[in-house]
């Protein structure tokens, strides 16, 4: 079976090659737009998410009604938020919603009260190590009200009676999620999911929304191998929920990644899938490996994002979580500070791209036969040294050729012998793709078996 010109062709190749420079830029106008929305896991704030969202790729928005079961789980009702304050005993506003809707509870019940300041004090949150600062706190499956502030505004606050009210709702209507399945030359999927339940936090995790939808954007205009799956999802329910719901898609996830905090400076940080040496863990680790940057390669744990519900006992699938800094180890993580400011331009590009690397990796990695096994074929009378363009280092182009040559023994995939290699995929596959052209591979397979 021949393989096709159009799916060995450089996944890079499109109109944002032109401009790079522009990427980063344009996911930073995405996360500014949504930053200031209020979202949470349900509600009005998720739906105006994706209608900014469906600018970039053409979402298909699904409301699953409040009551659902799904697994152990039950969609819960829909909180929406108006407006809230505290006014102090003068009548002057200290804390208002419209300022920053951390400054409420997430899924706050509504109220509107006269308490003590002793009472009020048992529904304020703060952060003493960060005195300026404005934590980020939920309540979803607990009834309760409450406020967020900086702990320095709370050391100011003084006895009294202080007025407060939250005008929200917390009814029966929908968990409201957006899918994008891009349809390539196969049924087996490539799932990218990212979670949209956290409101005005820039990194954790507009940037993971801002590089999926623009991967998604991007492989629209390319023709592919896979299908790719792209969810924007809120956190837990979210995942459990369309597992619950696609079971009988499952079965086609061949790859996976969960897409959180892509936009801070730090170094890039892999969560490998349960099953921790699949196809993706490899891909990822073989990118930035070769990518001369920084990074940290880490083991499965039942502790994060929407990867360990894809990755639970029962489907365990081959989804691994792909960031920079991890949640939780960065002071700004979940507070006021992971604004505007904490994420850049420039480091949302780099993962941008080094996203679109490990799809890379994903869509040209086969298996091949070599047609002249006994004995190297002679290469020089078939002018194949030139027919690689782009390489400067001869005894490089060379070895990758040897190499592709000598482990296309229908068993190792052109992945496996970059790694053995320690060359460059892109070189491998370039060099695998000009003995293909000239009747010196046959190909085995076009989609690697799966380890699990």
């Amino acid at each position: 079976m021949s393989v096709p010109e159009r799916s060995v062709q450089n996944i890079t190749a499109s109109p944002l090659d032109n401009d790079t420079s522009s990427v980063g830029e344009q996911m930073y106008r995405l996360i500014t737009d949504l930053f200031p929305i209020c979202r949470s896991i349900t509600g009005q704030g998720v739906r105006e998410t994706l209608s900014l969202i469906q600018k970039h790729a053409p979402l298909d928005i699904h409301e699953v009604p409040s009551g659902t079961r799904v697994f152990d789980w039950t969609v819960p009702k829909e909180w929406n938020i108006r407006q809230a304050w505290i006014k102090d005993p003068t009548g002057k506003k200290i804390i208002d919603f419209q300022n920053s809707n951390l400054h409420v509870l997430n899924y706050s019940t509504p109220v509107h009260a006269r308490l003590s300041f002793t009472d009020l004090k048992e529904h304020l949150y703060s952060l003493p190590e960060h005195p300026e600062w404005t934590p980020y706190r939920t309540s979803y499956y607990n009834k309760n009200w409450g406020f967020c502030l900086p702990h320095n505004q709370l050391l100011g606050l003084s006895e009294g009676e202080y007025e407060v009210f939250i005008d929200s709702s917390l009814e029966d209507g929908h968990l409201t999620y957006g899918e994008y399945y891009l349809r390539g030359e196969t049924d087996a999927e490539v799932l990218i999911s990212a979670h949209i339940c956290h409101p005005s936090l820039a990194n954790d995790n507009l940037s993971g929304i801002a590089v999926a939808a623009f991967l998604a954007n991007q492989l629209s205009k390319l023709s592919l191998r896979y299908s790719y799956r792209f969810l924007f999802i809120p956190g837990t329910i979210g995942s459990i929920t369309w597992l619950s719901l696609n079971e009988s898609k499952v079965s086609r996830i061949k790859h996976g990644l969960v897409f959180t905090c892509l936009g801070d400076s730090g170094k890039f940080t892999y969560k490998k899938s349960r099953q921790a040496d699949t196809e993706i863990d490899r891909a990822v680790t073989e990118v930035l490996k070769k990518s001369g940057d920084t990074f940290e390669i880490r083991e499965f744990s039942p502790y994060g994002y929407d990867e360990r519900q894809f990755c639970s006992p029962g489907f365990n699938l081959p989804v691994g979580c792909f960031m920079r800094t991890p949640h939780a180890q960065y002071s700004e993580y979940h507070t006021s500070a992971d604004n505007l400011d904490f994420v850049r331009p420039k480091y949302l590009a780099d993962s941008f791209w080094k996203c679109l690397a490990v799809c890379e990796v994903l869509e040209h990695n086969r298996v091949y036969c070599n047609q002249n096994p006994k004995c190297e074929p002679q290469l020089g009378r078939r002018g194949i040294y030139s027919q690689i363009g782009g390489q400067t280092d001869g005894k490089t182009l060379e070895l990758a050729l040897l190499w592709v040559l000598n482990f296309s023994d229908g068993e190792n995939s052109l992945l496996d012998i970059a790694e053995k290699s320690n060359l460059e995929f892109s070189l491998i596959r370039n060099a695998a793709q000009t003995l293909f052209n000239n009747g010196l591979l046959r190909e085995a397979s076009s989609l690697v078996r799966s380890s699990s």
